[in-house]
């Protein structure tokens, strides 16, 4: 049975969730009918719901939902034209140097559904650029870990993944992604990819307002920065 849905906003023409890990938001092949994001949220409010943005299945987070077709129309309008602020946040393999900063890397599509940095002048590239600030680092056995803050300013496909991981820190359970940066975090208790869309703003579907939605730091990764201060190593807290 498929667990209850977490309601962070609703009225009559916006609904907006907190996606928990391991849920698609729309139908795929091995999820039964009825349980990906778009149908639970459907079957809590008794009406259909239309899909407005997307986020990959073992991220979670905040996701909004159009009650109707009108609104529908209006926040795709505003997706489409960056009208939208997120706000991610992260675990990553590695610390960003520096702290703080702008990953501006074009992104192509690659073999898969995945997504890759484009070379220069390349055809087909989609220019993309995120911001991100990291909010606190750990040293454990020599291996550094970060908790990173990313805005992208841009929707392209797995963006934040890809240009993380294009400044060497991968998102700790990447495994599309992450390769040999990861490989030595095994000892890391992941679960999944660490990944949480954690504030989204957009301009309300009737006018005249913005709607600002965020979802708390889930458990699972919560738990993942306990182990990591547990296991800081003496050298690096002294």
């Amino acid at each position: 049975m498929s667990e209850p849905v977490t309601f962070l906003y609703s009225d009559d023409t916006l609904v907006v969730v907190d996606k928990p890990a391991g849920v698609t938001v729309i139908p795929a092949p091995d999820v039964a009918p009825g349980d990906c994001l778009r149908d639970r949220v459907a079957s809590a409010v008794g009406s259909r719901v239309w899909v407005v943005h997307r986020l990959d299945r073992d991220t979670s987070g905040v996701v909004a939902f159009a009650r109707t077709a009108a609104a529908h129309r209006t926040l795709s309008m505003a997706f489409e034209h960056r009208d939208v602020h997120k706000s991610y946040r992260a675990l990553t393999a590695g610390a960003p140097a520096p702290a703080a900063g702008t990953i501006d890397v074009a992104l192509h599509e690659a073999r898969k559904g995945k997504a890759r940095p484009a070379t220069p002048g390349e055809p087909g590239a989609r220019a993309a650029s995120t911001r991100y600030e990291t909010r606190r680092v750990w040293q454990v056995d020599g291996l550094a870990a970060a908790e990173v803050d990313a805005w992208p300013a841009t929707g392209r496909h797995h963006q934040i993944r890809v240009h993380l991981r294009a400044i060497g820190t991968p998102i700790l359970g990447d495994t599309t992604y992450g390769g040999a940066l990861v490989a030595p975090f095994a000892a890391v208790p992941v679960p999944r990819l660490a990944l949480h869309a954690a504030v989204l703003d957009v301009p309300h579907p009737a006018g005249g307002q913005r709607v600002r939605v965020e979802a708390p730091w889930p458990a699972d990764l919560a738990a993942v920065a306990a182990w990591l201060d547990a296991h800081v190593t003496a050298q690096a807290a002294s």
